[in-house]
């Protein structure tokens, strides 16, 4: 049984993101697996400053005060980490970046041996730069790629995506 925490960045609670998130939920839940799923999108995350408190007197710990607060303990404990992104612009919205940037307090979260990446967007042709980004946030923190799922318009919330999604979950 692993710890899994998912990142789900989209705002829109019946999106197509959120439907791909609680898809793969459902399907570690039902494999065993202790499942955190957090909407990033309605938390009040900052930027880093580039202040490097965290670094020195904060011995890893940001000396903003917002909602990582509440997030870090998660991420710090999570041995799978699921980034659930809508692509607007080709690369990971704003609401995932958030967090993952303020990682830089502890350089990578703990225990995350593994990652997977669930996008929706409707264009097609619009995952290389969110893609890539995952893969070297994946090779950058010295964890396991278990890939991707994406969905452009015509693919959301079909049962050929959920097959995807409950596959994905399945490499865990």
């Amino acid at each position: 049984m692993s710890k899994i925490l998912i990142l789900q960045g989209s705002p829109r609670a019946n999106g197509n993101t959120a439907w791909m998130a609680e898809e793969y939920k459902k399907a570690a839940e039902a494999a065993g697996h202790d499942v955190t799923l957090v909407n990033v999108s309605h938390k009040k995350i900052a930027g880093c400053l580039a202040c490097g408190y965290c670094r020195t007197k904060g011995n890893g710990v940001c000396i903003q005060k917002d909602d990582m607060q509440e997030l870090s303990p998660l991420m710090n404990e999570a041995e799978v980490l699921v980034l659930a992104a809508p692509i607007y612009y080709f690369t990971l919205s704003a609401q995932i970046q958030a967090p993952i940037q303020r990682m830089y307090c502890v350089n990578k979260p703990a225990k995350v041996k593994k990652m997977a990446l669930l996008m929706s967007s409707y264009s097609p042709n619009v995952y290389d730069g969110a893609i890539a980004e995952f893969r070297d946030i994946c090779n950058y923190w010295s964890v396991e790629n278990m890939g991707f799922v994406s969905a452009k318009n015509d693919e959301q919330k079909t049962e050929e995506t959920k097959q995807k999604v409950i596959a994905l979950a399945g490499k865990i």
